[in-house]
Order: C-alpha cells, then sequence, then structure tokens
C-alpha cells in the first residue's frame, strides 16, 4: 500500500489511540490542527499503511519524528530505535514528572530528545490541558 490513508483506516487508528498522540500523549481534543497519522516504520524504509504501522501523532511530534528510526540516547551517545507504539508500551519507557516527560529506558530517551518533547511550549500545553482535566497524568 501506498502512503494514503483511508477514512475508515484513520478512523480506526484514532479510536484505538483514544484520540490521543501516541508519542506525547497530547489529547486532540482543543488543538487547531488535525493529528497526523503517523508511519511508524517510514514508507520511505518499506513500512506500509497498514493499522500495526500507523500511530495518531500531534502536529509537533509527527514533523519531529518525519522518517526518523533512530535516535541517540543523550546519556549513552548510542543510536537507538525510536519509540514504536504499535509494538512497545508507553510506560515502559517513559512516566510523568509533573508536565516533563521522563526518559526510562534508552529508546525513551532519545525519542523524548528527537521530538523534542519537553520544550518550554509542550510543557505550558500540559499545565493548560491539567487545567482541563485532559493532562494524561491527571486523567488517568
Amino acid at each position: 500500500m501506498s502512503g494514503y490513508i483511508p477514512a475508515s483506516l484513520r478512523a480506526e487508528v484514532v479510536l484505538r489511540a483514544n484520540d490521543r498522540c501516541e508519542y506525547c500523549l497530547l489529547a486532540q481534543a482543543g488543538r487547531a490542527a488535525q493529528f497526523h497519522i503517523d508511519h511508524v516504520i517510514p514508507v520511505t524504509s518499506g513500512g506500509q499503511t497498514v493499522s500495526d504501522n500507523l500511530a495518531l501523532a500531534c502536529v509537533a511530534c509527527s514533523l519531529r519524528k518525519a522518517a526518523k528510526v533512530h535516535a541517540t540516547d543523550p546519556a549513552t551517545s548510542e543510536a537507538v530505535t525510536v519509540f514504536n507504539p504499535r509494538q512497545q508500551r508507553w510506560t515502559e519507557h517513559f512516566r510523568w514528572e509533573g508536565f516533563h516527560i521522563v526518559g526510562l529506558t534508552p529508546t525513551g530517551r532519545a525519542t523524548i530528545e528527537a521530538l523534542n518533547m519537553n520544550r518550554a511550549l509542550m510543557v505550558a500545553i500540559r499545565e493548560e490541558e491539567d487545567l482541563l482535566g485532559r493532562h494524561p497524568a491527571s486523567s488517568s
């Protein structure tokens, strides 16, 4: 399959993700821009447009991830795989520390760094989301 994503497949991905970015867990609710459907393994690297290779991603995570499948763990300078929401559990690689995402593994740390998940704007958005009861740490 190509990069085209049929509406029914998009709906399946959105439902499975509970309408949240599968990388930073930002809720789609209240966002002006529609979240992207990310090819976890990019089409350019042989990834297919099938449910098992698709993840819901906020615009920021999607654009920063782009075609990355590897990133550098800032603690070890080793190249590791970027977090794969289809094969890995978020809670095994990340945890919340207030409004910051903390990497628990090389993959978690590298993904946070590559997607710049704790930049000031995202932390401010998470604070706002918390006030609305939509921050994942406050709504779980």
